[in-house]
């Protein structure tokens, strides 16, 4: 046999292949919509056709009628067909009749077939004889075929020529995937469109799938308490970064492979809408790779519907997640059983999750211990998330061992969790060390913990400039703790801002109210938030601006949250406006609390109204409150109603 025919089957067009999918196998399915009882008598009739040809000596016949039987699983009847036809020099029926021998068992005569049909010009050929040199190992042989079945067009070659030239690290790799993604292959288009995808990521432009973790406690102001974070579940979810060249490429390929059935490429595309903002669309790709059985999709379709509102839909997709082995969805099940107060499914679905290998799961029922006053457990569960690498475990094993007096058992664990990246647990060993009286190695944590973004850690930082006279560098670190929502940054911002500005010209009646400064708006913004002292501040601006409402609210505010000096501020408006009586149940609550001032103004009043004995105990008190000059003064009045009470 010299030279091979050029009739091309049904293998080589594509429509044979599900018999050996690892050789030349087609990924086209039939989407004609025909009645199947229709086809099947078709099939018939076509075999019967071809069969008598066949009988009658037609070539071509035989080698279609031995796909025909291939494809149905019937070895035994295709065999003599093949052979037939291959002695008679068709090409199809030599590649076809490999594939036979190959699925008998036979793989060396297989390849003996394949070579014939390659060297003769089949590509489907080609491709099989080089998948067989790569399964045995024989690399250069393996290229040399796959490339040849590639450059003649054959979009498996160049699949399968990109997956052996990937596995060697070469760079042209990436061409070939990208030929068979132009073809059609949905593989190729998938792992074409990762390959973009995670270079854009390391160029910080993609768009990975990551758990994403919430944080929560900590205290707030000085001297602050050790923080905690809490990762009830995490999701899958993009990064915050805008897409680039790269990414859009990456997409595009994500969506030609998703809509030839790729299920992975359909949750990848479904997490890069969800950042987009285009939820509908998102959800569409996520139900799709979800109902094709991809957890992740389920998990992921789970938290879109949640964030929706619709928790209960929500929970179906990560029931059916988490009984596919995904440890993401079982602790999502467990978070929303643990907010539902039903303690005992969320530790079942938290346990679920650490079977599946997610570390979280233990951390997440060490919090669920933790919050049930459950020491001993919790500190077990801690441990055993922080030994698997779980940093933010670590921080809360830190935290619960520093609350229990072990300082000394707490710092490596904060020091572990800090390394990894902990921002808390970077903070947490600031406040550590400011406890021990090491103030730079405290300021070093607060600095680190501050430049990833932690407000109360650029607070301390702020503070810790404006000590050391170092205004500039203490003004941005209060801005950004401030603009972090710091009710404290806020008013210490406005504190810094408000010793530069020149004295304000006295307000006039009739003159026009004068724009608020930057420094009145940190004030105000800071008492929004219940700060206490900057709600006294901005009672002090209204008033000297002659809004005594305005004032008075604030005032008000800060007193009934415990301020002593927006009580007695309150007192002295109410009585300039004539409502003493008032105002003397404020100077009282700040007497109470330890307002030398205000016991002198108790002292007067009670002296003016001729109960000189109420008076002389107020002076007495406001002596020894204080400051000097109120002592001094509250000294001579208490001397002064002694004698009037002795006379």
């Amino acid at each position: 046999m010299d030279v091979m025919g050029d009739k091309a089957t049904l293998f080589e067009t594509g429509r044979f292949g599900r018999p050996s999918e690892a050789f030349g196998a087609s990924e086209v399915s039939d989407v004609s919509g025909r009645d199947e009882t229709t086809e099947v008598a078709e099939e018939l009739a076509e075999e019967a056709r071809r069969r008598a040809a066949a009988e009658a000596g037609d070539v071509e016949a035989m080698s279609v009628l031995g796909s025909m039987l291939l494809r149905r699983g019937d070895l035994d009847g295709a065999e003599p067909q093949l052979r037939a036809a291959t002695a008679a020099g068709d090409r199809a029926a030599a590649n076809n009749l490999g594939v036979l021998l190959h699925q008998r068992g036979y793989p060396d005569e297989a390849a003996g077939w394949w070579r014939i049909a390659a060297v003769a010009g089949s590509t489907a050929a080609a491709h099989a004889l080089g998948r067989h040199h790569r399964e045995r190992g024989d690399e250069p042989a393996a290229e040399y075929w796959l490339r040849q079945s590639a450059e003649q067009g054959h979009m498996l070659g160049a699949y399968a020529l990109a997956d052996l030239l990937e596995h060697r690290g070469d760079a042209g790799s990436e061409h070939w995937m990208r030929v068979a993604a132009q073809r059609g292959h949905r593989e190729a288009a998938y792992r074409l469109a990762r390959a973009l995808d995670r270079g854009a990521d390391a160029a910080g432009d993609g768009l990975g799938i990551a758990p994403n973790a919430g944080g929560r406690g900590g205290a707030r102001g000085a001297p602050p308490g050790p923080r905690g974070t809490d990762v009830r579940a995490a999701r899958t979810k993009g990064a915050d970064r805008a897409g680039r060249a790269p990414l859009e490429e990456a997409e595009q390929w994500y969506r030609q492979a998703a809509a030839r059935g790729h299920r992975r490429a359909a949750l990848h595309l479904g997490a890069i809408l969800e950042k987009r903002g285009q939820l509908k669309e998102a959800g569409r790709w996520y139900l799709t790779s979800a109902k094709d059985g991809e957890a992740r999709a389920a998990c992921a379709l789970g938290f879109l519907l949640r964030d929706a509102g619709d928790t209960e839909s929500a929970a179906v997709w990560w029931l059916r997640a988490a009984q596919e082995g995904d440890g993401n969805a079982a602790n999502a099940l467990g978070a929303l059983h643990a907010e539902r107060g039903e303690t005992q499914t969320a530790e079942r679905w938290y346990r679920a999750a650490m079977d599946a290998g997610d570390v979280n799961g233990a951390y997440n029922l060490g919090l669920l211990c933790a919050e049930q006053g459950r020491t001993g457990p919790a500190e077990q569960w801690y441990r055993r998330a922080a030994y698997a690498g779980h940093r933010e475990a670590a921080n809360a094993l830190a935290v619960l061992l520093l609350q229990g007096g072990d300082a000394a058992g707490a710092e490596p664990w904060f020091s572990k969790a800090a390394e990894s990246g902990s921002v808390d647990a970077a903070f947490n060993l600031g406040i550590l060390y400011a406890g021990r009286g090491q103030e730079r190695a405290a300021l070093g944590w607060y600095e680190r913990a501050a430049a990833a973004g932690h407000t109360e850690a650029a607070l301390q930082v702020g503070m810790a400039r404006l000590r050391d006279g170092e205004e500039q560098e203490a003004e941005r670190h209060l801005r950004c703790a401030a603009g972090g929502g710091s009710a404290e940054a806020a008013y210490r911002l406005a504190t810094v801002l408000d010793a530069r500005r020149p004295p304000a010209p006295a307000h006039e009646l009739g003159e026009p109210a004068r724009e608020k400064s930057e420094c009145e708006e940190w004030y105000e913004r800071a008492a929004s938030q219940g700060h206490r002292r900057a709600q006294v501040r901005v009672g002090m601006l209204a008033a000297g601006r002659g809004e005594v409402v305005e004032a008075a609210r604030w005032y008000r505010a800060a007193a009934e949250a415990g301020s002593r000096n927006g009580a007695f501020n309150l007192g002295l408006l109410l009585a300039r406006e004539g409502s003493e009586p008032e105002a003397a149940l404020w100077w009282t609550r700040a007497a109470d609390a330890g307002h030398g001032r205000a016991a002198l103004r108790l002292a007067l009043v009670y002296a003016r109204r001729g109960e000189l004995a109420e008076g002389q105990r107020w002076a007495d008190r406001a002596v020894e409150l204080g400051p000097g000059e109120v002592a001094e003064r509250a000294a001579r009045l208490r001397d002064a109603l002694r004698e009037e009470l002795s006379a």
